[in-house]
């Protein structure tokens, strides 16, 4: 796989603020990327940084081998960009709006009309074709806003929050869309949607006071949780204590935590230590001690933790330190 997108020592300074420090990532061919981290992180600057929209003041980025300050009309025919809010003509009705796009574009005869009626069919827009964007819902705004991005049929998409203002059915169309796309295609997502990590993400980067501070998979993001590997078990709730009691003592446990009692049963996670694989130690314990089971199941990890651990307990650590 070739990275399409190289960002390299890339940083962003508003004055005395530093929005982007010194960030560095790389997305190859066939790769969709999840761009994570806490409002004012940095993710949304780095994005208009990629596409040109702002200058960096140091470092600088390449998307298919064009850099961006040395050729920024060759990086924006490449790319396809969905910004936060994706601002559009709202005088316009949604057909004329991408026929302009596709003009924009230079887009010309029969691919320019099969561009424009590909976006509308994966985008879902028959029903507001001739509707005057103002009038549109959020939720249509932002599929007009996805469906200009993708008109040109770019190499590289970076999509600002793409799923924002979606109902479900949506947002599941929508993130089907992004995995069919991102099989041919080198795809920036910014999302606050954790679960958007595991759903079409192959890697995830994290952004915390405009420096990343993780790069990985999911599966990597997964076993940096307490709860990697950690097995739940769905008992009765009057036999709950001594099932955590007799869980405790298994060698390789960290803690058992007892969730909320409801309709006579209770949760019971199971913790390893250092993210040890213990289902079959749980599972020999329960029978061994007759431990009536309704449920059990091992977890792969919690993204939120590791998202907190990643952003809000640092944040924490610097504040202690100063």
């Amino acid at each position: 796989m070739s990275d399409l997108i190289e960002v390299e020592s890339l940083s962003k300074r508003f004055g005395a603020i530093v929005a982007v420090d010194d960030v560095s990532f790389s997305v190859a061919r066939g790769v969709v990327m999840g761009f994570l981290g806490p409002n004012g992180a940095g993710k949304s600057t780095t994005m208009r940084v990629i596409t040109g929209y702002l200058p960096p003041t140091s470092g600088t980025a390449r998307v298919l081998g064009h850099d961006i300050q040395k050729e920024p009309v060759e990086v924006k025919r490449r790319i396809g960009f969905l910004p936060e809010g994706a601002p559009l003509y709202g005088d316009m009705t949604v057909y004329s709006f991408l026929e302009f796009i596709a003009a924009i574009r230079q887009l010309h005869g029969p691919k320019r009309r099969q561009r424009i009626l590909y976006s509308i069919e994966r985008m879902g827009l028959e029903q507001v074709l001739y509707q005057r964007v103002e009038t549109l819902s959020k939720g249509f705004k932002r599929r007009v806003g996805f469906a200009q991005a993708i008109l040109h049929d770019p190499d590289v998409l970076i999509l600002d929050e793409p799923t924002d203002g979606l109902d479900p059915n949506q947002k599941h169309h929508v993130r089907e869309l992004i995995r069919e796309l991102g099989k041919d295609k080198a795809i920036i997502i910014s999302t606050h949607i954790l679960e958007e990590v595991d759903a079409v993400c192959d890697r995830a980067v994290i952004i915390d006071r405009g420096r990343v501070v993780s790069n990985g998979t999911p599966a990597e993001l997964h076993a940096r949780s307490k709860f990697h590997n950690s097995v739940v078990l769905r008992v009765r709730t009057d036999a709950a204590p001594k099932a955590a009691k007799i869980l405790r003592a298994i060698t390789h446990v960290a803690s058992v935590d007892t969730g909320a009692p409801q309709g006579g049963h209770v949760s019971l996670s199971v913790v390893p230590r250092d993210g040890r694989f213990i289902a079959d130690e749980v599972g020999i314990a329960v029978r061994q001690n007759g431990i009536e089971v309704d449920e059990m199941h091992t977890e792969s990890g919690k993204l939120d933790e590791v998202f907190r651990q990643m952003t809000v307990d640092r944040e924490q650590i610097l504040v202690a330190r100063r």
